[in-house]
């Protein structure tokens, strides 16, 4: 999968970042969005996004990467940020097991406001922390494995897996059966889709 004209593609796709507050969530969408990443841990309320045009076979695909920034402080995320998601990056901090262990009720909320077909990631962020790791790799692949989860360990810092992480769900999704007339696992119109899109300010969040 590589990178497409940021003006020139076919479709939207739409993917949250979910999960506890300084998990890592905006920096592991600067990377992926602009290979930024900042040591600056400050909050700003708001939801932001972040886009890159990935091919995914032959079709450009813009990848529409959708933020809490801060607002799952406040559990004040709304069915609206999850509307028209066909992938979701469930996020914990791998040092701190706190964050791992509301994962579930993440979930839930997932799954209680997002299409059924939505793919799901749990990612273990901060690797690059090996030494004060609470979080072991097994124990967090058996919950994704038993909850029908993708899983991967990332580092935003170093980059480890940030790509694959985001192009595996972006594939999964692409591959997602089309249920009903309109799917909500199908492509969106770039159009439609930014077009609700209109009105988000990009804005810098926590880390």
């Amino acid at each position: 999968m590589g990178n497409g004209n940021e003006e020139d593609y076919n479709f939207v796709f739409k993917v949250v970042l979910i999960g506890e507050s300084g998990v890592g969530k905006t920096n592991l969408l600067s990377r992926f969005t602009r290979n930024e990443f900042s040591h600056d841990s400050r909050t700003t309320i708001g939801v932001e996004f972040s886009t890159r045009t990935v091919m995914l076979g032959t079709a450009a695909v813009k990848a529409q990467i959708w933020d809490t920034a801060g607002l799952e402080r406040y559990r004040a995320i709304t069915s609206a940020y999850y509307r028209g998601a066909v992938g979701a990056l469930l996020v914990f901090d791998l040092t701190k097991h706190q964050t791992y262990a509301v994962v579930e009720r993440w979930l839930k909320e997932l799954y209680d406001h997002a299409e059924a077909t939505i793919v799901v990631m749990l990612v273990g962020n901060k690797s690059d922390l090996s030494q004060a790791r609470e979080v072991p790799t097994e124990e967090a692949r058996m919950f994704a494995e038993n909850n029908g989860l993708l899983f991967l360990e990332t580092s935003a810092l170093d980059s480890t897996n940030v790509e694959l992480a985001f192009e595996t769900v972006l594939k999964a999704s692409s591959e997602r059966p089309s249920i009903g007339s309109d799917p909500p696992s199908a492509p969106y119109s770039a159009r439609s889709l930014g077009k609700e899109a209109e009105g988000h300010t990009s804005r810098g969040a926590e880390c």
